[in-house]
């Protein structure tokens, strides 16, 4: 029996020795260690990081979606911060908004480094006025504008003056 101050009964002791003395001639049958551990493996498997679950096309998926979501808000965030100017370009060729300001697309850089530019009308979609800061009406979103585009020789559009909403 066990005192209150954790010291062996001396009866116990000898026949813990004696215990003792017999089993250090014991050895375990091969492979018991190397069984024991795999079952202790298997009843408490270890637990991967959340990063090891994904396999090589998942984290490739996941870097190109970060990639472009990232492309997005950084596009969304320059196109909200850069400083719009409007320009005017000359006496207007269809006078349907009174000579109102262009509001630039693109750089005014760009713009007077293009040789040759016109004024052409279009009808838009309000939807397509949104990036550009424009209010979006839910109720009248389906409409169309009407819009005078100063293009580039090459087609693409410099600069947008709004002239009516139909």
């Amino acid at each position: 029996m066990m005192n209150n101050d954790d010291t062996i009964d001396p009866a116990l002791a000898t026949r813990f020795a004696a215990l003792r003395s017999e089993l250090a001639g014991h050895e375990a049958p091969r492979c018991v260690e190397k069984e024991l551990l795999q079952a202790f493996a298997r009843q408490f498997p270890k637990q991967q990081p959340w990063y090891r679950k994904l396999s090589l096309p998942q984290w490739g998926a996941a870097g190109a979606l970060a990639s472009l979501g990232g492309a997005g808000v950084l596009a969304t965030l320059l196109l909200a911060l850069a400083p719009h100017q409007a320009i005017t370009v000359g006496p207007p060729l269809i006078g349907i908004d009174d000579g109102a300001a262009f509001i630039a697309l693109e750089s005014l850089e760009r713009i007077a480094r293009e040789p040759s530019t016109r004024v052409v009308e279009a009808e838009l979609p309000q939807t397509a006025l949104a990036p550009l800061g424009m209010p979006l009406n839910p109720q009248t979103a389906g409409g169309m504008v009407r819009a005078e585009m100063l293009v580039a020789e090459d087609g693409h559009p410099l600069a947008l003056r709004l002239s009516a909403v139909n």
